[in-house]
């Protein structure tokens, strides 16, 4: 093997590349249109555009072919878990990186997974291989896609009364996720963790696992926040789950990469085998983080032949990971995804985490692809310690330009349930984590920073006056102002300075400012005696605005203030980016609230659009199979007297 094609984009691709390159070997990278900017192409040492999508498996092979590549790595999603393209890999010549398309076939389908599992003595949930088998299963229950993972084509059920419509949901984002519309239903234990353990075979026979990862934290079922150890599995326990684990790879003649996930009941500590990932896993770094094990060579050394060179007994863990899974989203609306251009991004040097990112400052998030923007892990001799330093990572980072989920991640980590190791599957819905707000004057703060940075940005830009004092004036004339919108305030932050003769600021509210250094991306500045180095960047009217202890985003108020045209009253507005799949009102309908009214589809999810209130529909401008950008119309509402909803 000398060089290796990887079918994914994104921060997997270039995952794969770091572990390839190491190995002395040639990385080949496919893209698409969507992603002709993104870092993974130009790192790649020959990149080939697709003519479809990541999903044309013909367009790949033949890319590998073109590119001279030795061997396909499939990373996640796309088409890592298709038997048969793994089949149409080797078929071609290629080196398939992966299991067995046999145990891929095997394991993909949830419904002969859980067979296996039975046959194999693993212990599994009551189920249902008819979506009307409820009674067979009781309720609460969940409905989950047979080809499903990531979340998608899956619906937690609490009464029969819902059952038809939830199937009906899981059946239209499985298929549209990944062309399978099957369904069955699974008992859903409230109070559960979700624990996997990693196994890794070769094609010698050897198959060992590496222990176990809990990720219970999820939002929409999708796992947010991964570490390993788990908090609540012991010895005795890693024992019994890996021996469960391995009884299941033997079986389907196991080799390369893969997760066998279960269910642990958080009273009783009984698991429940729920699938097997025959992939690496997005949270595969913090295994690896423990166990100095790096999971990529592992599995390039696996598909070309070579003996694992060690048994379970060789097997260690040291310390604590913790990964965070940083995603364009806004927490406070339900998790939705965001888009647009990140204006700023760049990782603190200190503390010193690992960043598996596939975005840089000027990447755009759009509506095709997941909204994941990086993974951070952090690695310390105990937990509490690596959850400490990824939180400091976190709220360290200068990130501005799309909303994401920063800032919950950080609040969760520093949580008494988080740390206390109570990290059971409804955490988020139980403990509601989030930022508690800025500490008092720091947004005003920000905006003192925000301002001196600008009178620094126009000093820099001025080719007559720039050699002048700042607000040098040959008259008694009125302070300099800049008005700022910002979070958490109603009204306007305005800051009125006056430079003094020694270079320095007055403030009308009194305070002294020094500037010891400006920068186009920074600013060292004393602000009442407290000096720090702030993180600045302009995205045109938006100030982001990034210190050691918070970050802002501060849109500049014009001086001269044009009317704009309002949204009628009664509007509801797309509250994100997204397809309409579905107008389940017509113009004229009455309306109850609550009722749903529009469905939209975005990043493979649907995301069901509300009634906020009673009333008659009378305008619908929108259609079915139309792409809209966030606060775009979807109709109104006339109740009499309604105002804007959103």
């Amino acid at each position: 093997m000398k060089s290796v094609l990887v079918a994914n984009r994104g921060e997997i691709a270039r995952r794969v590349f770091r572990t390839a390159r190491s190995m002395g070997l040639r990385c080949v990278a496919t893209f698409v249109d969507a992603d002709e900017g993104a870092p993974f192409v130009t790192e790649a040492d020959i990149a080939i555009r697709l003519p479809g999508s990541y999903l044309d498996a013909d367009a790949i092979i033949a890319a590998a072919l073109q590119a001279g590549a030795d061997a396909i790595h499939p990373g996640y999603g796309f088409l890592s878990e298709n038997a048969a393209f793994a089949r149409d890999v080797m078929a071609a010549g290629l080196i398939w990186v992966g299991p067995p398309p046999a145990a891929i076939e095997a394991m993909g389908d949830k419904i002969a997974a859980k067979r296996a599992a039975v046959d194999a003595g693993v212990p599994t949930l009551p189920s249902s291989e008819d979506s009307t088998g409820d009674s067979e299963v009781g309720y609460p229950l969940l409905v989950k896609a047979s080809a499903g993972g990531g979340g998608k084509g899956m619906r937690i059920v609490e009464s029969a009364d819902h059952l038809a419509e939830a199937v009906a949901a899981s059946q239209r984002e499985a298929l549209s996720g990944f062309g399978d519309d099957r369904v069955f239903l699974e008992r859903y234990v409230p109070r559960a963790r979700h624990v996997e353990i990693q196994i890794l075979g070769d094609t010698h026979g050897n198959v060992v696992h590496l222990g176990e990862r809990e990720c219970s934290i999820q939002r929409r079922h999708q796992k947010i926040i991964e570490e390993s150890p788990s908090p609540v599995v012991d010895a005795e326990m890693r024992v019994a789950m890996g021996e469960a684990a391995l009884s299941l790879a033997r079986a389907m003649d196991y080799h390369s990469t893969g997760t066998v996930e279960f269910l642990v009941d958080d009273e009783t500590r009984d698991f429940f085998f729920l699938e097997v990932n025959t992939r690496l896993q997005v949270e595969h770094p913090v295994t690896e983080e423990v166990t100095g094990i790096d999971l990529v060579r592992e599995q390039l050394r696996v598909a070309a032949g070579a003996p694992l060179g060690y048994e379970q007994s060789a097997v260690s863990w040291s310390g604590h990971a913790v990964e965070a899974r940083l995603y364009a989203e806004d927490p406070t609306n339900d998790f939705l995804p965001a888009t647009g251009t990140l204006s700023a991004f760049a990782p603190a040097a200190d503390p010193a985490v690992r960043w598996d990112a596939g975005v840089e400052a000027g990447s755009v998030i759009g509506v095709e692809f997941d909204p994941m923007i990086a993974k951070v892990i952090a690695h310390g001799p105990t937990r509490h310690e690596a959850a400490g330093r990824l939180a400091l990572a976190l709220e360290r980072m200068h990130l501005g330009g799309v909303t994401t989920n920063r800032d919950f991640l950080a609040a969760t980590l520093r949580t008494a349930e988080f740390l206390s190791g109570d990290t059971t599957t409804d955490f988020i819905d139980r403990v509601h984590p989030g930022p508690s707000g800025p500490a008092g004057g720091a947004v005003d703060q920000a905006a003192i920073t925000a301002a001196m940075w600008l009178q620094g940005q126009n000093r820099s830009e001025d080719q007559i006056w720039g050699f002048a004092p700042s607000n040098w004036r040959n008259a008694g004339l009125p302070p300099e102002r800049a008005s700022f919108a910002a979070p958490h305030r109603d009204e306007p932050i305005t800051v009125a300075y006056r430079a003094r003769r020694d270079g320095s600021f007055e403030l009308d509210s009194g305070s002294h400012v020094i500037v010891h250094r400006w920068s186009e991306s920074e600013i060292d500045i004393e602000i009442d005696r407290a000096r720090r180095v702030v993180a600045v960047t302009l995205d045109g009217d938006i100030v982001h605005v990034q210190d050691p202890v918070s970050n802002f985003s501060l849109r500049r108020e014009p001086r001269f203030v044009v009317p704009g045209t309002e949204l009628p009253g009664g509007s509801l507005v797309a509250p994100m980016p997204g397809s309409v799949i579905e107008l389940r009102c017509a113009v004229g309908d009455g309306v109850e609230a609550g009722q749903v009214l529009v469905v939209l589809e975005a990043m493979k999810m649907e995301h069901h659009i509300s009634a906020p209130f009673t009333g008659v529909v009378s305008g619908i401008p929108i259609a079915v199979g139309q792409q809209l950008e966030p606060g775009a119309l979807l109709l109104t509402i006339d109740d009499g007297d309604a105002g804007s909803q959103e």
